[in-house]
Order: C-alpha cells, then structure tokens, then sequence
C-alpha cells in the first residue's frame, strides 16, 4: 500500500536560528521524527521553553480539567493580530468567555438545521462549477474547496452567495492573505517588547486592512437592516443581536468585525483545508472513492434538501474524519502555563509554552494502528473508537473546543457526498502533493486532479 504523503522529519540536533527558518517555512518538517512516539518532548531556547505533550491524560489536563492555567499564548496571537484582532480565537480569560456566551447559541443543533439549506446550495454550486471543467484537464482543488467553503460562509453569515461583489473581494483577499503569512511571525519566537514593530511584510499587512475593510462593509449594513427589522435571520443577525446572559452586553460593531474575520478564517480555511484532502484520499484509493459515490446515490436526492440526509451519509464522513485525522486543519495548539505544574516528572515553569500537536497526535504509533495509513473504516472498530475518544482533537477538546464544529461535521460530508456522487476523482503524477502548514494544513504546490462526470448521473438542482 502506497501511504499518504507526510513531510520529511529534521535531524534531531539543529541550531536555534535553523530551527527558525526550518519553523517559518514549515512547522511540520520542522520537528524531528521522535515526536510520532514520545509521550512529551521539551525545547529549549535562550528566551522561553517550551513543551510538546501528546500523553491523552496530559492533554486532558490542559484542554479539559484545568483550562483557566492554561490559557492561549500570546505568541499565536503575534502572527494573527493584523486580521483577527480581539476576537474569540485569540482572547482568554472574562473577555474569551464573554464572547463565547454570545457566539455559542448561533451554533447549537436547531440552528444547524435551520442553517442547512445555505449550505446545501453552495455544495450544488460547487458541484456546477466542477463540472463543467470536467474532462478539461487536471483540477487544483484547493481552489475548489477553497471556493465552496466560503460561499457556504457567506451563504450561512450573511445570506448572500459568493457571486455577491463584496463577498468575492473578501475570498480574492484572503486568498493572497493565507499565502503571505506565515503561521508564525518572529515576535512568536523571540521575546520582543510590546512597542516593537511586529516585521508583518507589506502584503500580508494590506490584504489585512482591506479583507477587514470589506467585512465591515458587510457588518455595518447588517446592523442597519437590523434596525429597520429586514435583516434576515441568519447567524451574522443572530450573533448581532444576542446579549451576554450575564452581562447583557452584545457586540459592538467593531468587536463584531473581528469575529467575523475569525468566522471566515476558521470555517473557510479548516473546511476547505479538510475537503481537499479528502478528495485527494480517495482519488488514490478508488475502491473507497466508488463506496462513497455509492453511499451518496442512495442516501441523497438531487432534488430536495433532506436534512437526515446528513446522519446517513456514515462512510462519507468517517473519510471526512479520516482526512482530519491525517492532516488536521490546524496542526498545532499553544497554551502558556500560568501557574507551576510537574508533567511526567519535569517541573513546568510559570510562563512556560505548552504545544498540543493534532498533526502529531493523530498520527502517534502508541496511540494509532497503523497511524500513517488511510482507513476510513478503522472508525467502525473498536480499536478505532477507543483512540478517537483519546487522540483525536481535531476542533480542540474542552471549553475552547471550536464551536462550530458541529457545522463543520454537516459541511464536510454534504459537499464532499455530493461531489463525489456526481463525479469521479483521478489522482496525476505532477505536481507531487506534499503537505505544508500555511494558516491551515495545504499542498505545498496544491492539489491536482483529473475530473470526469460519472455516468448516469443527475445533477443536483
């Protein structure tokens, strides 16, 4: 069996300053091979030390019993501040919690369903899109995924489809946004004072300004539809409109701009991210491809947007959870240690970085079977089920767990059903895939497919 491609490992000794570039131009093969079976691992630098865990109980220390100790390092924050802001990904502590009360109601499953018809119309869309460039040449799907990913975004925030001229700037902006900035700047890395410039390249600074520009276009407009009672009831209403319980506070205007921003960064990028690697999983293993078309025929009618359809397309997302489980999305965590703790024996400093490695822990050789394999059906098995419950942390775990990730797990297995019900997926020799973290897990040179129609077939309407 061919294995999935996976980043070569660095020796295990490198200087600080080659880890530096190693780590700004890839933070997976960045690491040495040893992470894929140590328990925990520390790093020592001149400014900071920091602590990889992948031991379940550990993690479960940090994410779930004892989140407040724990809280996000600030070092993630030094390379998203320029289009994330204040929002909830990056906050911690009252503020963190404020903001939860208020976005985590638009999530909850009565909402998902009401939701789902948006999301059902950017899958039929994508799957018109696609084929009509099938038969034409291989496909870069990344673009693909890319694109149905943010029409569902601003399908299910805003209620317009991607086609709406503001929401295309915003995806033509963040596209050259996701390439331009790396994971980590080098304020993440060194301790530099807060009044120091933070050697954002010129692009990365712009294609910032103006993506938050246009979501504020949007914002604003919002609150005054909502003003004159004509605002649909969408998620950017009803995030708008919800007050603290506690403090009955809602978002001001300019707070909810930088939750959008973290919206459309998490819940275009991971899903996008999730789904390409999907479809290029089952282009080079066909027999499953052909299951999961197969499952898809039967369960989904082109024509009418069933919402049980979801819970019967099982094959569909355990690939959809195989493909997360391989290559994660987000593929690394950093909480702070704020108070000292002993961790298998070591004392862990105040002020200590602790790391938390979906890319790792997903693919652990003491936690996994067969860890670098693509077995969707390995979620069907006991062994399989027992190391999800301890290894797969895919949204996060705990009180920080990503609230959408129940709209994700409806998203990823409608569009990826639909697409492969109507269409059949080709892997090609070049360019080589090769994962590479950028803001999420991508292709280094992206994902090329051959597309073609599958017969018999009747596009959904």
């Amino acid at each position: 069996m061919t294995l999935p491609p996976k980043p070569p490992s660095r020796a295990n000794k490198v200087s600080f300053f080659q880890y530096i570039k190693l780590f700004r131009q890839d933070i997976l093969s960045a690491q040495p091979a040893r992470l894929y079976r140590a328990w925990m691992a520390e790093f020592r630098t001149l400014f900071f030390r920091s602590y990889m865990i992948n031991q379940p109980e550990l993690i479960n220390t940090v994410l779930r019993e004892r989140p407040d100790d724990f809280p996000k390092s600030d070092r993630i924050k030094e390379g998203l501040a320029p289009l994330l802001g204040n929002s909830v990904f990056v906050t911690n502590g009252e503020v963190w919690k404020a903001q939860r009360r208020i976005i985590d109601p638009a999530f909850e499953g009565g909402r998902l369903r009401e939701i789902y018809p948006a999301i059902w119309d950017a899958a039929v869309a994508a799957v018109a899109r696609l084929s009509e460039k099938a038969g034409q040449g291989p496909v870069e799907m990344e673009g693909v995924t890319s694109h149905v990913a943010a029409d569902v975004i601003f399908r299910t925030l805003f209620s317009i489809p991607i086609e709406n001229q503001v929401a295309a700037k915003v995806f033509s902006e963040f596209k050259d946004y996701q390439r331009s900035q790396p994971i980590v700047n080098i304020a993440a890395l060194l301790p530099l004072p807060k009044w120091m410039p933070r050697f954002f390249n010129k692009r990365t600074r712009e294609t910032a300004r103006n993506i938050r520009g246009l979501i504020a276009q949007l914002t604003y407009q919002r609150l005054e539809d909502i003003k004159a009672g004509t605002a649909p009831d969408d998620l950017a209403t009803k995030i708008m409109t919800t007050p603290d319980p506690e403090t009955g506070k809602c978002f001001t205007p300019d707070e909810m701009v930088d939750q959008v921003a973290i919206f459309f960064l998490a819940g275009h990028e991971t899903s996008a991210s999730a789904l390409g690697w999907a479809l290029y999983l089952l282009a080079t293993n066909p027999e499953m491809q052909d299951r999961v078309a197969a499952e898809a025929s039967e369960v989904i009618d082109p024509e009418v947007p069933y919402f049980s359809a979801v819970s019967k397309l099982r094959l569909t997302r355990d690939v959809f959870r195989e493909a997360m489980r391989l290559y994660p999305p987000v593929p690394m965590m950093v909480r702070e240690n704020t108070c000292p703790v002993q961790f298998r024996g070591r004392d862990i400093r105040k002020g200590a970085q602790i790391v938390i490695s979906p890319w790792h822990l997903h693919r652990h050789e003491r936690l996994w079977d067969r860890p670098d394999e693509f077995d969707p059906d390995r979620w069907q098995t006991k062994a399989g089920k027992a190391s999800m419950r301890e290894a797969y942390i895919p949204f996060s775990a705990g009180s920080r767990v990503c609230p959408g990730s129940g709209f994700a797990m409806i998203e990823g297995p409608l569009i990826l059903g639909m697409l492969v019900r109507a269409l059949r997926f080709e892997s090609v020799e070049t360019p080589p895939v090769m994962p590479i973290a950028h803001l999420t897990v991508r292709s280094k040179d992206g994902i090329w497919l051959k597309v073609t129609l599958r017969h018999g077939e009747k596009l959904p309407k």
